[in-house]
């Protein structure tokens, strides 16, 4: 079967414009080292369950990792961080959780929001919010994390995931006054909440069960846990393939 002259003679187009016979095909890089870690760490989470395997695994791309330019792979070191933190659940260290992390970041402002939000979503349903106090303060105190568009999420779940739960009341009411995260029906909320709290208090009440119940459920962000984590774990795949595993991001 012969050609169309007219089709054969025509220059193929790539997505650079028309590709002439001399120039080279450009294939797409490979995926880096950590990248296909996390693919095997995410297969030995979900398909074999094996929380240990797949803890090393993560902690295995960590050392990659170190290697990499600095801000390249961001969103491979947060899904690390994210099958991390279910393997130390499933295997019941959620102890670990924070000192691991913060293992693989260094400082508390700089870890990612998503897995900071895992973080006081797991100690608080462990009913250990005191554990994440002063990693979520320094967090919400940074300036480079009060422009980003999770900050207004995290200021309401430290709200009523942590410093209500502990009885922190004077705290809470320096976020909710000093922070433009919250909208005026959001504040008014956070104070009348305050106000009830500070008056059971008084009356011997803090740190009851039911209080800090009422506040769970009135959080905006009262998701369960491991549905949580669900939602944030499904984008773990697409990381693997993503231009973040191998072009630098700047921060």
């Amino acid at each position: 079967m012969r050609s169309d002259p007219a089709t054969s003679a025509a220059p193929m187009r790539g997505l650079g414009g028309p590709l002439r016979s001399s120039e080279p095909v450009r294939a797409a890089p490979a995926p880096s080292a950590a990248a296909l870690l996390l693919e095997d760490a995410a297969d030995l989470l979900v398909v074999h369950l094996d929380f240990r395997a797949a803890l090393r695994t993560c902690e295995r791309a960590w050392q990659d990792l170190a290697e990499e330019p600095a801000g390249a792979c961001l969103e491979v070191k947060c899904s690390l961080c994210v099958v991390g933190i279910q393997a130390l659940a499933e295997m019941d260290r959620w102890q670990e959780v924070l000192s691991w992390v913060l293992r693989c970041y260094q400082v508390p402002e700089k870890l990612p929001p998503k897995v900071l939000e895992l973080c006081v979503l797991l100690y608080s349903k462990m009913r250990e919010p005191g554990a994440v106090l002063d990693t979520v303060s320094a967090w919400l105190q940074d300036a480079g994390n009060q422009g980003l568009p999770e900050y207004r999420a995290l200021a309401e779940l430290h709200l009523w995931r942590v410093l209500l739960p502990l009885g922190c009341l004077s705290e809470a009411e320096e976020l909710v006054a000093g922070s433009a995260a919250f909208s005026e029906e959001q504040r008014l909320d956070a104070l009348q909440a305050i106000s009830t709290a500070r008056q059971q208090q008084k009356h011997g009440q803090s740190g009851s069960e039911e209080t800090q119940k009422l506040n769970q459920e009135a959080s905006p962000a009262s998701l369960p846990f491991l549905y949580k984590l669900a939602q944030i774990f499904h984008r773990i795949r697409k990381a693997v393939t993503s231009p973040l595993c191998r072009l630098p991001v700047h921060d």
